[in-house]
């Protein structure tokens, strides 16, 4: 192989480590250095995962030797990180979602356009074995003509478990902003992209009370909508639904269907890169499990190795800013048209990433 692409990450919180081990998956990679605005943590970070390099967020982005910088700080701080990596001159992957509005969104990707750079965005989960292997069964039109999909992630909020669980009822959170990026990416990936929208909308209970551990008894005021239900028409014709809610009483259940002329899918939990991909084949009457036909065993981070390819083959990358935007607009669209009431025509457009070729060796995307 030629020489290796070194990478370098701003930002070493809980998900630091998959991001490491998913990165140190593909040989294509070399992370070289970690960065944090408290230096110290990025040194314990680099001591306990074997990396080189421990240093300042200015140090890292001055390293002519780093070409993509991983940026893995907290939402609010997406966009002005990935604008400050991008005038180093550096390309960027981040964590979702790419930016809390539209107006962060479309200055990221301006900036990139101009300096020729390229971003990546979270989730790259559609690229497990799980996402990929549903795609291939609609490329093959083993349900025919997609007619319609149903996503649902439903529960009743993290402040009984989670030990900070005030950030998830505010501005630029809420389920549709948190969990939403992963189903939302994973309808593009199957289906494509959305080209009209509406919604409803509600805050249920406008004052939350953790029950966890670390914030027992703490008063959470609610700022976001905290179930939403949407309508998506796809400009492929299908019809979907996505429902996001932390005020239903029921164990997480995540739910994600496509729905053909000749058959129907049941997609694994697209927070993940593995699961049971089901088929129901018309006039059967019962599900077939699926062999998946793409590997499992690669993680966050499998994004951040397809951009490195593709930097270097000059084909687009999968995980892209466009389809990261693009999942920004419905997430933003989605309450703005239960608010207006209205139908809302999708501003964005982006192209469909491409499927990955089934087969391929371990460690390897491009064959």
């Amino acid at each position: 192989m030629a020489d290796k692409i070194r990478v370098g990450f701003i930002g070493v919180g809980n998900i630091f480590p998959q991001y490491v081990r998913g990165c140190r998956a593909f040989d294509i990679l070399e992370i070289a250095a970690v960065s944090d605005l408290d230096v110290q943590r990025a040194k314990d970070r680099a001591k306990e995962f074997d990396i080189p390099k421990a240093c300042s967020v200015d140090e890292l982005l001055a390293d002519p030797s780093i070409q993509i910088v991983v940026n893995l700080t907290i939402p609010n701080a997406h966009a002005q990180v990935a604008l400050k990596v991008l005038e180093a001159g550096k390309h960027v992957y981040g964590e979702k979602p790419l930016a809390l509005s539209r107006k962060e969104g479309a200055a990221v990707l301006e900036l990139a356009n101009a300096k020729g750079l390229r971003v990546g965005c979270a989730p790259d989960t559609f690229l497990g074995g799980g996402g990929q292997t549903a795609r291939k069964l609609i490329e093959d039109g083993a349900i025919g003509v997609p007619v319609a999909a149903e996503a649902a992630f439903i529960s009743h909020g993290p402040e009984s478990w989670h030990p900070n669980p005030e950030f998830y009822y505010k501005q630029g959170a809420g389920p549709l902003f948190d969990m939403g990026p992963y189903y939302l990416t994973a309808l593009v990936n199957l289906l494509g992209p959305v080209r009209r929208l509406s919604g409803s909308a509600r805050i249920s209970f406008p004052e939350r009370i953790a029950t966890s551990k670390e914030k027992y008894g703490l008063k959470i005021a609610v700022e976001v909508p905290t179930h939403v239900a949407g309508v998506l028409e796809f400009a492929n014709g299908a019809v979907g639904t996505i429902t996001t809610s932390f005020d239903v009483w029921r164990d997480y259940s995540p739910q994600l269907m496509i729905y053909g002329s000749e058959g129907s899918i049941s997609v694994p939990d697209p927070n993940n890169f593995d699961g049971d991909v089901r088929l129901w084949r018309a006039g059967s009457n019962k599900w077939e499990s699926i062999p998946l036909t793409h590997r499992t065993d690669v993680g966050r981070g499998i994004g951040v190795a397809d951009m490195a390819y593709a930097i270097r083959s000059g084909r687009p990358h999968r995980a892209s800013a466009e389809m990261a935007f693009h999942v920004l607009d419905l997430m933003e669209g989605i309450p703005e048209a239960a608010q207006r009431g209205e139908h809302l025509m999708v501003g964005s457009v982006c192209p469909q990433p491409a499927p990955l070729p089934a087969g391929l060796k371990k460690g390897v995307l491009d064959e």
